[in-house]
């Protein structure tokens, strides 16, 4: 009990680079599963950097149903303990709950790691430093969610924007501080006013306690949180599955973000990460440039098709 576990976000359909995946491969695929450099695809870099915290037996793996051909030859060789699959992808919010239920289930006390996994970060031990501190910091407050943060190096307008509050305390040499204000795909005046205030980028990466989020969920979203309290009342019993695919039948559409984070500053804090390059892979010339800003050279610049994954 009161064990770091991982999850896993990998149910999203990839629709703001569906057009630069079809020119590149002349097919749709969703970008946490495609292999933009080297061997392993953006679900299997993520993975590999969860179980550098935790086992694999405590690494959720959130994912779609009508996403199966593409995620199951990519768990090859990567044990996952759980992978649960939505009947459909209803946003962000019910895509951190679902295996938020599932572990609360086994472990009240439970702590969590959120991982998105199209997102880029280099290097990857400087990243998983800045993790554990989260974790580390999440704890020294009692379990309150603590945010991942990046130094903005451009107006971003669909990123999600944190104003750092007062300082709150020390992980070796992360300082944790409140957060003052959040607010997810500003407007350029707010952005502006954001980046010119010493704003940092939202990188939804977060530790907490799992109880702490699940009350947050009471809080910020709780039409879908009976839902999720009945599917939690059935797990490892032969009803389970039945009962999933009922509540997303009504399960609303929340988005993590800015349906929860975003309304609940005051639950939240934030933790600048230090001598790690993040970006969220939201469009082809963000992968081009974050490629470049490494030194590596995009597959698939050099064999357009047909497009290989290893597992």
């Amino acid at each position: 009990r009161g064990k770091l576990w991982s999850i896993v976000l990998a149910g999203g359909d990839g629709h703001r680079t569906k057009e630069f995946v079809r020119r590149w491969l002349g097919c749709d695929k969703p970008k946490q599963f495609c292999t933009f450099v080297g061997t392993r695809s953006m679900l299997q870099h993520t993975l590999d950097r969860a179980t550098r915290l935790t086992p694999w037996d405590r690494v959720v793996v959130s994912a779609a149903r009508h996403h199966q051909s593409e995620l199951w030859p990519q768990l090859e060789g990567r044990p996952a303990g759980m992978v649960l699959l939505q009947p459909k992808n209803v946003d962000t919010a019910a895509g951190v709950l679902l295996p938020l239920t599932f572990i609360l289930a086994r472990d009240p006390q439970a702590t969590v790691a959120i991982y998105p996994s199209d997102h880029f970060v280099h290097p990857e031990d400087a990243f998983i430093f800045a993790v554990d501190q989260a974790v580390r910091g999440s704890a020294l407050l009692g379990g309150r969610a603590v945010l991942l943060a990046a130094k903005p190096e451009a107006l971003e307008l669909e990123y999600g924007w944190i104003k750092p509050g007062r300082f709150m305390g020390w992980t070796g040499k992360a300082a944790v501080r409140a957060v003052e204000t959040f607010v997810e795909k500003p407007d350029e005046a707010t952005a502006r006013v954001a980046m010119a205030t010493g704003g940092l980028w939202n990188t939804m990466v977060v530790a907490a306690k799992g109880k702490e989020l699940w009350k947050l969920g009471w809080k910020c979203v709780p039409d879908m949180m009976p839902l999720f309290e009945w599917l939690k009342a059935t797990i490892d019993t032969p009803e389970e599955l039945n009962i999933l695919d009922e509540i997303y039948e009504t399960m609303p559409r929340h988005n993590f973000s800015s349906d929860m984070l975003q309304r609940a500053p005051e639950r939240l804090a934030v933790m600048e990460m230090k001598d790690v390059l993040w970006c969220d892979w939201g469009n082809g010339e963000r992968i081009v440039s974050g490629l470049e800003k490494i030194g590596k050279w995009p597959a698939f610049a050099q064999n357009p098709m047909p497009f290989l994954y290893a597992g």
